[in-house]
């Protein structure tokens, strides 16, 4: 089967929307959105990057989905490195299935913040801070590398990833706020706020691969949201069009907070406290805005970029969510192959 992951995800979507009797015995002809070559590259990007990753990092799996931001087409769907491999129940598509993003969740909550009045200009103080209500649990994030900046701006610290402010920020919008502005943006999983707390800009709510990729699309898209779609046209068996995708980009946020986000995920000087200089979320012609994330045990590793014409999402993990090895960092095996895909498809349209 070619593009199997993304076969029967289409076959879904036409039994929601014409039945099950009619999509088996109904003769349609359907046209999807899938760009073949994009989706040959991405199942070698996925392929490879998953051999990399079992052998360095215990990190057997990895899933990509790449979408048109103006349009919502799906172009690219690989919901693990081999369908057909059933040690790692390789038939699951992860880009549906809901994990924990990290902080590739950040932007969202930042983006939050601008829509209040705060700028990437905002001071925020990168210091230890207790979060826990007096006489209940301690709630004492830490970043990443174990260290603490002092004050910074809001552009230092969501380029370079960092806890203690972003705990800080989402404490400053508020949990349920930062979740009514993610639904804005097609989040449709988080669905327990109690649960989350603070932690939800850590990722601590479970979402699809998918639903992140087609938000950061927001973000491409200037603040114009299109819905993910896999079908273009459904034909029945005499040729009348019983569908026909027509694109309405609606706008959900402002034009100068999709920009301010895209400004700060693209600034590699900006991010050079954590990441260094030379890093996959670099592109190698063309400028791309980019977040990772990673789980605290290292059970999950993302990367979501974009550039204004194609945003993609990359996750590696093991579907059986057992933890990978110490180091298995979003920027580390995500990153390249979100970087690999994203070359050799810009590359080709070149």
């Amino acid at each position: 089967i070619i593009a199997p992951h993304f076969v029967f995800y289409v076959q879904e979507e036409l039994e929601r929307r014409f039945g099950k009797e009619r999509v088996e015995q109904g003769g349609l002809r359907v046209v999807t959105s899938l760009n073949l070559e994009y989706q040959e590259i991405a199942e070698r990007a996925a392929l490879e990057g998953a051999e990399r990753n079992e052998e360095r990092y215990n990190g057997e799996n990895a899933a990509l989905i790449s979408i048109d931001p103006a349009s919502g087409r799906i172009l690219a769907m690989v919901g693990s490195k081999d369908y057909f491999d059933e040690e790692i129940d390789g038939n699951v598509n992860v880009t549906t299935r809901k994990r924990q993003p990290g902080s590739s969740f950040k932007p969202v909550v930042y983006a939050a913040a601008f829509e209040k009045g705060y700028t990437p200009n905002t001071i925020l103080f990168d210091v230890e801070t207790n979060f826990g209500v007096q006489g209940a649990k301690e709630y004492i994030p830490q970043n990443y590398n174990g260290k603490f900046y002092g004050p910074l701006t809001v552009r230092q610290a969501l380029a370079n990833s960092l806890n203690v402010p972003a705990v800080k920020m989402l404490y400053l919008v508020g949990v349920r706020e930062a979740i009514s502005f993610a639904e804005k943006l097609g989040f449709t999983t988080l669905t327990e706020p109690n649960r989350y707390g603070l932690s939800l800009v850590l990722g601590g709510g479970e979402i699809t691969l998918l639903e992140e990729t087609s938000a950061f699309g927001v973000f491409a898209a200037d603040g114009n949201r299109a819905a993910p779609e896999s079908i273009l046209k459904v034909m029945d068996a005499k040729g009348d069009i019983l569908y026909e995708h027509s694109p309405e980009p609606s706008r959900v946020i402002r034009k100068e907070i999709a920009r301010q986000i895209t400004s700060i995920l693209s600034d590699n000087s900006a991010r050079s406290i954590a990441f260094g200089t030379r890093t996959p979320l670099v592109l190698s012609k063309r400028p791309a805005a980019a977040k990772t994330g990673t789980t605290q045990f290292y059970n999950d590793a993302w990367t979501v970029g974009y550039t204004p014409s194609l945003v993609t999402g990359v996750w590696v993990g093991n579907n059986d969510n057992s933890s990978m090895r110490p180091g298995a960092a979003g920027s580390t095996v995500a990153a390249p192959i979100w970087n690999q895909f994203m070359n050799e498809v810009l590359r080709s349209e070149e």
